[in-house]
């Protein structure tokens, strides 16, 4: 384990990268990105960069995304970038974090990297290879603080490590909070979490599939379906 610094955080967690997508739906294999965000934090949570993608993804946007997000499709065709271009910049940017071996933050991880692999295998890109290090602060947060009750989204854990979240469902603010998050995270378990961020990832992969068994056990207990795929991370 490497030692906390002086900042009171894992080394980990001093310079950050962090990653959200809104996007059109769900599903992986449809669902398209409509804006995204790549920044980097220092250590007391500042945007010291930012990277903003308003995207034309070449369909509608459906009501219910428009609901959430509140990008329209009017707006995303006239002041959209075309998706091959976003798509590859991004792919490029979170690439040249990684390899520099700062760690990106997404919550709920697999969400965000599972839609843009499938995006670069839609426009030809190479996706990115068995992406590392991620940090995802809803798996890490599930596996220190297993027994808190009570919802686990951003929102909610925003609140509950002190975080302010003023815009939920804008990529940068959302991305934004989450980075914040991870860091407070790493500072009030700082001993659990001194890890070098690709051994924090590897143990992550871990923790999430072990975090969905426990999860489809417990639907199997109340005779509910169980989804092929949870556990898979940081790409199903």
């Amino acid at each position: 384990m490497n030692d906390v610094t002086n900042t009171g955080l894992p080394e980990w967690a001093n310079v950050i990268a962090v990653f959200d997508t809104e996007t059109t739906g769900i599903a992986p294999e449809t669902t398209r990105i409509v804006s995204a965000n790549v920044s980097v934090l220092n250590p007391y949570g500042q945007v010291e960069e930012e990277h903003n993608w308003l995207i034309d993804c070449g369909i509608e946007i459906p009501e219910q995304a428009t609901a959430v997000h509140g990008i329209t499709t009017e707006r995303m065709r006239s002041e959209g970038a075309p998706a091959p271009d976003s798509i590859y910049e991004l792919l490029t940017i979170i690439s040249s974090f990684m390899d520099q071996g700062i760690g990106v933050v997404a919550y709920n991880a697999s969400y965000d990297f599972t839609i843009l692999d499938r995006e670069a295998k839609r426009y030809g890109f190479d996706p990115l290879e068995l992406p590392r290090p991620v940090i995802d602060p809803l798996i890490i947060d599930k596996q220190v603080d297993k027994y808190r009750k009570g919802k686990r989204t951003l929102e909610a854990a925003a609140a509950h490590y002190g975080v302010a979240l003023t815009d939920a469902h804008d990529a940068a603010a959302d991305a934004i909070a989450a980075g914040r998050v991870a860091q407070a995270i790493g500072k009030k378990y700082a001993a659990d979490l001194a890890f070098p961020a690709e051994e924090l990832h590897d143990l992550q992969v871990t923790w999430a599939k072990e975090q969905a068994e426990s999860y489809a056990n417990w639907r199997r207990s109340q005779n509910l379906p169980v989804y092929p795929g949870d556990g898979m991370w940081p790409v199903r």
